[in-house]
């Protein structure tokens, strides 16, 4: 499957050998619908093709347009991915009638992904993602949040390979400490939807647990989904009939609680 458009973000060459890529898979006839971004785990080493296109296009299927960046990672640490991201959302709104896109951007985040989807929705006021071009007068903060059996914490039941690569540094301190989401939400955190298995192995359920709970005191609609069985890192799932309906109980969440707008006719791309 190949993606319709390809851009690198930035409008300068960034350091390293890995330039970030926005990869756009429109609608059908670039019909016009609010948009999903895909946020590709990989515990900041590396983005998994995984959780990348397949996702995108399960998206169209429900009517959104989708997209997905491949943003900076280890050896480069933070804040790099956090502004690849907050420049992607810039992007998808500075380029919006071209693309035909809608008003609405929610990110989609899967293990560290879902951290850096996290960090677009808690600590964005924090992160200098100006590329000094037109898309710099865009907002950045997302309108919702959608977190795959995310890294949400970098300390206690976090995942330490997460934590290590995107500060490299090789134990706890302070700047990990900074960067435990659950203690960064705020009522200005968009609805954030989180999903995660009760026998993940890799990442804990505690870290969504953290989240929902975080978002629920501060005011912020959130739903949350522990299904009983599954490995880490099950993307859509296609093998457990529950948990692979969780990109539908996302498509509602988006429409029914962030009023998202899905296009009538749902392209047919496989």
């Amino acid at each position: 499957m190949k993606p319709d458009t390809s851009l690198r973000i930035w409008p300068r060459d960034v350091e390293g050998e890995h330039q970030p890529t926005l990869e756009l898979f429109p609608l059908d006839d670039w019909l016009a619908a609010d948009t999903v971004l895909v946020l590709p785990g990989g515990g900041y080493a590396y983005t998994s093709p995984r959780e990348a296109d397949r996702v995108a296009y399960a998206f169209n299927q429900q009517g959104f347009q989708a997209a997905v960046l491949y943003y900076r990672v280890a050896p480069r640490h933070f804040p790099e991915p956090q502004q690849d991201a907050l420049r992607a959302i810039r992007l998808l709104r500075a380029h919006a009638e071209e693309w035909k896109l809608g008003s609405r951007i929610a990110v989609c985040g899967f293990s560290a992904g879902g951290h850096l989807a996290a960090s677009c929705g808690t600590i964005w006021k924090e992160i200098d993602a100006d590329a000094g071009d037109d898309a710099d007068r865009m907002e950045c903060r997302p309108d919702a949040l959608i977190l795959g059996y995310p890294v949400i914490t970098l300390t206690g039941f976090g995942h330490m390979g997460s934590s290590r690569n995107l500060t490299g540094q090789e134990s706890e301190t302070e700047s990990w400490r900074r960067l435990n989401l659950q203690d960064r939400v705020t009522a200005e955190t968009p609805p954030s939807f989180l999903w995660h298995t009760a026998t993940d192995g890799a990442v804990n359920r505690r870290n969504s647990l953290a989240f929902a709970e975080a978002a629920w005191q501060a005011g912020v609609p959130a739903e949350l989904h522990v299904f009983s069985r599954g490995d880490h890192g099950l993307s859509l799932a296609p093998q457990f009939p529950e948990e692979r309906d969780w990109t539908g109980l996302a498509g509602n969440f988006l429409r029914s609680v962030c009023h998202f707008e899905t296009a009538r006719f749902v392209g047919t791309k496989q």
